[in-house]
């Protein structure tokens, strides 16, 4: 029977193989039969030349006969194939654009690739410019429109902006005072408060799989230069947790370069919140937005989970009466862009939400603002809802009918929205950084996307893990919003870190897959068995030390309660009738977040003897209540 398993499986791979490739020939073809190519190197009001490459329909093989308007990316990772003669397999953000016409424009910014300049991780953004002295990304795309618009033949005077990640970030920021002729922005997954939430730090404890897995391979640039072939950083083990645990502390790493990154170092080394982040944080420079924007972000987002949402606030609070919608849904980072959208890992949402923004949102987005189209404009907030399953638009975000509500620790493991009556209770774990609670239970070499909402049984077995479940559900329960931590605590150490996780645990009689969904499994892997799910919904660190100030962290005194709150990211999810709500509290997550020692040190630089075991104690008693603030929406 296993034999016959694989072999469907080999013949399912193969199948979906070939059509992929078949697929992706087909787009390759008609970018070369429908798009001409030219190649500028745009100077820039400091007399930085930067390259951008342009992609125009070409005449009579479109119905939209021009003129075209712009839509363009900027991107630190390389607008490669370079060479006016030499086409890209893959143009424009979907297949929908690509076939409707669009001038499509990539631009390399400032010093990487054939770009010159200088590359700043997050180019601070100057609110005032005195002199031509004075560039950030807003100037440098102003410069960029100006040069296209007089340059370019057969466009429509309108330009729009997209980009996911880091090229979300450069969307954000080229709208802040931006060129009038940008009337359309979609800045997807965008960063924008490194420190607050997105790829560095989240609670003050420093991501440390995904930042080094990117900087082993991120690396300062002298421009102009052409991407090299080479091959992806040798972790000499396919084990990211036994890789980062026998580094040791993490200046380790830092030194492992040997001066040559300062892109890891200054990410590494600013461990507060001091003016390496706050002049790099976007949100307070969202002003003088025209643009019509959309932003979008993922529910499963590993990398920029926090950035849509600051993004989308900040143009709300600074430019009063712009149109600005935020687009969330059942995604991965980027993972709207190509993808079916229609499970993660082993859960499943019912549709394929993927191409249902491509064709349904995003398309009609960028036809009416940049081609005058009609079409209905954006709700507020278009989401989707886990669990349910379920698109949802809504007015505001978080949704004005949300009321908060705390789910509180309960004794015997309980959880409950009825607050505790016990005069005394707590529970206590002791937390060791020398074998960490892993952050999924299979061995692998970087931060799978599938961790976002992965099986948590493995976490609730171990000791050093706290666990509070609810009864089983009468009704649906949904939430909308932040999600924010509210703990009562003490430690035997100086500093610690608690995790806290929300989990949906499905019923004991929840089907497993169909025997035909193992073709989307790997060969050998053992059956997935639903019933008893604990399905991650949302997880954040909090570093105790940072409990009052992001700026100036305090230690712990041993043995006293203090309170720690925190603030996760928004989530959207209904956890249905029979469903369980769990919440999980643990003061390690390795390596997705680095050590916490337990002593109040400079953790980069901690030494070996100063990681120390800690008795970590949570309260829930009347006077000392621990538990989770939610958003609960209201049933119909």
């Amino acid at each position: 029977m296993k034999i016959r398993l694989g072999l469907v499986c080999l013949l399912l791979m193969a199948v979906a193989g070939r059509a992929q490739t078949a697929a992706n020939n087909a787009q390759a073809e008609y970018v070369r039969t429908h798009y001409t190519k030219a190649e500028y190197r745009i100077p820039m009001r400091d007399g930085v030349k930067l390259y951008v490459a342009v992609y125009s329909p070409v005449a009579g093989m479109f119905a939209d006969k021009g003129p075209y308007p712009f839509l363009m990316t900027r991107t630190p990772y390389a607008c490669s194939p370079y060479g006016a003669d030499k086409m890209p397999p893959r143009l424009g953000v979907s297949k929908e654009l690509l076939e409707s016409g669009y001038i499509f424009v990539c631009g390399d910014v400032r010093g990487r690739y054939q770009s010159e300049g200088e590359f700043v991780e997050m180019t601070p953004h100057i609110d005032v410019k005195k002199s031509p002295k004075d560039v950030d990304d807003a100037s440098d795309m102003y410069d960029t429109v100006e040069f296209l618009l007089k340059n370019v033949t057969n466009n429509n005077g309108k330009v729009g902006i997209t980009g996911i990640s880091y090229p979300g970030f450069y969307t954000s920021a080229s709208i802040a005072d931006s060129h009038p002729a940008i009337k359309a922005a979609s800045p997807q997954a965008p960063m924008t408060d490194l420190f607050m939430g997105d790829d560095s730090y989240h609670g003050g404890a420093f991501m440390l799989s995904a930042n080094y897995g990117f900087y082993v391979n991120f690396l300062p640039q002298k421009t102009p230069v052409l991407p090299e072939k080479k091959k992806p950083f040798d972790f000499g083990t396919p084990d990211s947790y036994k890789f980062y645990l026998q580094a040791g502390p993490t200046k380790n790493l830092d030194d492992a370069f040997k001066g040559t990154n300062f892109l890891f170092h200054d990410q590494l080394v600013h461990t507060t919140y001091d003016d390496y982040w706050k002049k790099r944080n976007l949100a307070p420079h969202m002003k003088n937005v025209r643009a019509a924007v959309m932003v979008v972000g993922g529910w499963f987002d590993a990398e920029d989970l926090s950035g849509p949402f600051k993004t989308f606030h900040a143009i709300d609070a600074l430019n009063p009466g712009a149109v600005n919608t935020l687009v969330v849904g059942p995604w991965t980072h980027g993972g709207w862009s190509g993808g079916d959208g229609d499970r993660l890992g082993d859960v499943r949402f019912g549709s394929k939400t993927g191409e249902f923004f491509r064709s349904e949102i995003q398309f009609p987005f960028f036809e009416k603002y940049l081609k005058g189209k009609d079409g209905s404009l954006l709700p507020k907030a278009y989401v989707f809802e886990t669990g349910s399953n379920v698109w949802k638009k809504y007015d505001a975000w978080p949704p004005r009918a949300a009321v908060a509500k705390t789910l509180y620790f309960r004794a015997g493991g309980g959880l409950s929205f009825d607050a505790p009556a016990e005069k005394t209770g707590m529970d206590e774990y002791v937390s060791d950084p020398a074998h960490p609670v892993p952050f999924v239970n299979y061995v692998t070499d970087t931060v799978p996307q599938r961790y976002m909402d992965d099986d948590q049984r493995f976490a609730a077995q171990r000791p050093d893990v706290l666990v509070y479940e609810t009864e089983p559900l009468t009704e649906d329960v949904t939430i909308a919003g932040p999600v924010r931590p509210k703990l009562k605590v003490s430690s035997s150490g100086t500093d610690s870190d608690f995790v806290v996780k929300l989990i949906d645990v499905y019923p004991d009689n929840f089907p497993s897959p169909a025997t035909e969904d193992v073709g989307k499994r790997l060969v050998g892997a053992p059956p997935v068995v639903m019933g008893g799910y604990e399905q991650l919904v949302r997880g954040e660190p909090m570093r105790a030390k940072f409990r009052n100030s992001w700026e100036k962290p305090e230690p712990l005194t041993p043995g006293k309660m203090t309170e720690v709150n925190a603030e996760m990211p928004d989530v959207n999810h209904t956890f249905v009738k029979g469903h369980r709500i769990m919440v999980q509290v643990q003061s390690t997550w390795f390596p997705l977040v680095d050590r916490n020692p337990q002593t109040f040190v400079d953790i980069p630089s901690a030494k070996p003897e100063q990681f120390v075991k800690a008795t970590e104690r949570v309260f829930r008693s009347t006077g000392a209540a621990s538990g989770v603030e939610v958003l609960v929406v209201p049933s119909r």
